[in-house]
């Protein structure tokens, strides 16, 4: 994504040992994490072409969708997953439109974050965190700090009220001008509007046609169609809980204080590059870029 008219994105730097050490043991704690070929299956299928930002004349590589299979059960079942999908539909899509957040929605907004709070992998980054001297050490507090970094109103579109949060771009989803998708940069999110006929897969994005993505792949480059409207390239962690992604890019996040931040690491097979924007002390967005996996460089 290319925020609040930011065009250059920002320079690569190498994640340091100690914070490559912290992501790795996010990846390694992340026990929610669903299982390629066992909980869900996908197929990437062909290489999507170029599409112009702001057209929305793609040609379809895809002719089926990409989730083939998701353990919707078990989706359910694991409480960070269930109170997360019922954050999905808060949100009112296009920027510039003033959010109305009812005390219902507030409520769903903490019962999220208590139940991500009590995970091991949130737990390992609140330690982290605080041993930095980035986030107080009393877990009320904790919660306040992460509900300001994702989940507080904030002016996306100039003109318009508080009309989006770090939560709503990144997870939900977002449209501008009623031409451009912005955000929607989570795996769930992308399945369940799959599922409902609201997305359109399109392809997906390896840099070159040799490297057309595997089916266990943990991260994704693709292009897909919602609501009418074409995002050329996005990409996404796949399988992985949403604790594990608000706590990786919490600690990105909060680790810099530059409006934008991109740190190279190499978190169990992959080495990625993590983008993360500002909006003052709140996420404006943040998403993975597959670098290389399993020793091909991408």
């Amino acid at each position: 994504d290319k925020c609040f008219h930011l065009l250059v994105l920002p320079p690569r730097e190498n994640a340091s040992e100690e914070l490559t050490d912290v992501l790795n043991e996010l990846w390694h704690l992340d026990t929610n994490r669903l299982k390629p070929g066992t909980d869900y299956i996908i197929s990437p299928q062909g290489r999507a072409g170029y599409v112009a930002k702001g057209s929305n004349d793609a040609r379809d590589k895809a002719r089926e969708p990409l989730f083939t299979y998701v353990n919707t059960d078990k989706l359910k079942h694991i409480e960070t997953y269930a109170h997360f999908i019922k954050l999905l539909d808060n949100y009112e899509r296009s920027t510039g439109v003033e959010e109305t957040v009812t005390s219902e929605e507030l409520q769903e907004n903490r019962l999220f974050i208590n139940a991500a709070v009590e995970t091991e992998v949130m737990k390992c980054a609140h330690k982290y965190l605080v041993r930095k001297g980035q986030s107080p050490s009393d877990v009320m507090d904790f919660k306040r700090q992460l509900y300001d970094i994702w989940f507080k109103l904030y002016h996306r579109q100039r003109g318009g009220g508080e009309d989006s949060c770090g939560f709503e771009h990144v997870f939900v989803g977002e449209t501008k001008n009623h031409q451009e998708v912005i955000g929607l940069h989570n795996w769930v999110q992308f399945y369940l509007q799959e599922k409902h006929g609201h997305v359109d897969y399109k392809g997906h994005k390896a840099r070159a046609h040799k490297d057309t993505p595997d089916e266990d792949d943990h991260v994704l480059s693709l292009q897909f169609g919602w609501r009418g409207l074409v995002k050329p390239i996005g990409s996404s962690f796949i399988g992985v809980s949403p604790e594990f992604e608000v706590a990786l890019f919490t600690v990105v996040f909060l680790m810099s204080d530059e409006k934008m931040t991109s740190v190279v690491a190499k978190i169990d097979e992959y080495v990625l590059e993590l983008v993360v924007y500002r909006y003052g002390g709140s996420i404006g967005t943040s998403y993975p870029k597959l670098l290389s996996s399993n020793d091909r460089d991408l």
